[in-house]
């Protein structure tokens, strides 16, 4: 990421550097009558002219700047607004006006002293409060206990959030100036602890986040003693992974949604998931693990040697697994249960009738067992060349199209919940086909 394009180091800098005969900004104790008068009759309109968009109900004048190298005078004011954060203006005499918000303006700077340019109006007293539209905005939940500028560029505005009552934090972009009506991003400050990026989130350590690990393991139910922690990453759909290395070599990976544990993964199978567990070596388990769904695949009646496999998601008590073969090309979908429950195997071709889709196996490689339930149904002529399912009915039976490889019509085969083909209609007496050289 690009540095930050900001002008309030500089401007504090000026300051810094400013000689005593200029008319410098000097710390301000009390808010003079005189200095609001003129903030209020003067900042409205350079705010405007800044681009923020808010109603001002407090300003102030906070002093002026006279660089005499650059042959330049610049004034600062204080603006408190309405709803939202206040800022701080630095306006160029005869040129442009720039903000920052009162969270920048109040950073220490770079030696920890304090800013010069810190705000002051009561109503600006506390700006990470006058954060709630921005927090909104970026539908994160989270109280502010601490707030830090981080940076600006042109268009963005970033800062920092800790969270009150949890080791959680956030970097938030926003506009520049800071507007809630315009975009708003959240990022989780995990993903900013191991990234190469001059982003950072200083107001909490890494290892007090990555405290959540345990909490996530205490509530999975699983005697997992924590040795070491991380934080995966965030998926498309929202989700944040988190992996856990437990002391007895088994490892844990957890899946959050909105801040709740949602779903726990063994690292021997979650091998698909976020590019699967790095703290503990699965290599052992899962080949364990094979070796117990051959064992539950063939008792199942499915003669499959299992060479890998990946969850489905599946309800308490139920491991639901995609399996592909090294003994055959087709694959299955396992549903297996406790020491009581019958293993059912879905052939890969015919899975989608459960509701399962493989992803290991092409779908062609298990017609031959869709051409056999059509000569169950006495269809000898057609060898299926493809298959599609059209839908379920009221009584629980599902549809399937399939192709011929002849090119002819093909049919509809109508399956039970078990898999049992129960009729079957010619394509030709039927406007639902919708496979090539069905139609």
């Amino acid at each position: 990421m690009r540095p930050f394009i900001t002008g309030l180091a500089a401007t504090l800098a000026l300051l810094a550097l400013a000689p005593a005969a200029t008319s410098a900004p000097k710390k301000v104790e009390e808010i003079t009558e005189k200095a609001r008068t003129q903030g209020m009759a003067e900042a409205p309109a350079l705010a405007k002219a800044a681009g923020i968009a808010c109603n001002i109900t407090d300003a102030r004048f906070v002093g002026k700047v006279d660089d005499k190298k650059a042959k330049t005078s610049t004034n600062f004011y204080e603006i408190d607004c309405d709803t939202g954060v206040g800022f701080v203006l630095s306006s160029v005499v005869g040129g442009a006006t720039t903000s920052f918000t009162c969270i920048e303006a109040n950073n220490p700077q770079a030696d920890g002293s304090p800013s010069g340019l810190s705000c002051k109006l009561p109503g600006n007293a506390d700006p990470k409060a006058d954060l709630a539209p921005i927090i909104a905005a970026a539908k994160i939940q989270c109280t502010p206990e601490q707030v830090r500028g981080v940076g600006q560029s042109a268009t963005a505005t970033y800062i920092e959030i800790a969270c009150a009552g949890s080791a959680q934090g956030f970097i938030v972009k926003t506009s520049s100036p800071m507007d809630p009506a315009k975009p708003v991003e959240a990022t989780d400050c995990m993903l900013y602890d191991n990234a190469q990026s001059n982003i950072k989130c200083t107001l909490r350590d890494a290892a007090s986040r990555l405290a959540v690990v345990d909490g996530l393991a205490a509530q999975s139910g699983g005697a997992c003693v924590v040795k070491d922690r991380k934080y995966i990453g965030q998926s498309q759909s929202g989700s944040s992974f988190f992996e856990a290395a437990c002391a007895d070599g088994k490892g844990f990976m957890f899946r959050v949604d909105n801040g709740k544990l949602a779903q726990t993964y063994e690292c021997a199978k979650a091998s698909t998931v976020m590019g699967g567990c790095t703290l503990t070596d699965a290599k052992e388990a899962v080949t364990e693990q094979n070796g117990l769904y051959t064992k539950l695949a063939k008792a199942a009646g499915f003669n499959c040697e299992v060479s890998k496999y990946a969850p489905f998601p599946g309800p308490a008590g139920k491991d639901i697994v995609e399996m592909a073969c090294s003994n055959r090309p087709d694959g299955g979908v396992g549903v297996f249960g406790g020491p009581n429950d019958k293993p059912i195997v879905y052939d890969c071709a015919r899975a989608p009738i459960a509701g399962y889709r493989c992803s290991f196996t092409k779908p062609e490689t298990g017609l031959a067992l869709i051409t056999a339930d059509l000569k169950k149904l006495g269809k000898n002529e057609c060898t299926v060349s493809n298959s599609r399912i059209i839908g379920k009915t009221a009584k629980g039976t599902t549809y399937m199209e399939v192709a011929c490889s002849d090119g002819l019509k093909g049919y509809i085969i109508e399956y039970a919940a078990d898999l049992t083909p129960l009729t079957t209609t010619g394509c030709a007496f039927s406007k639902d086909c919708k496979l090539p050289g069905n139609v």
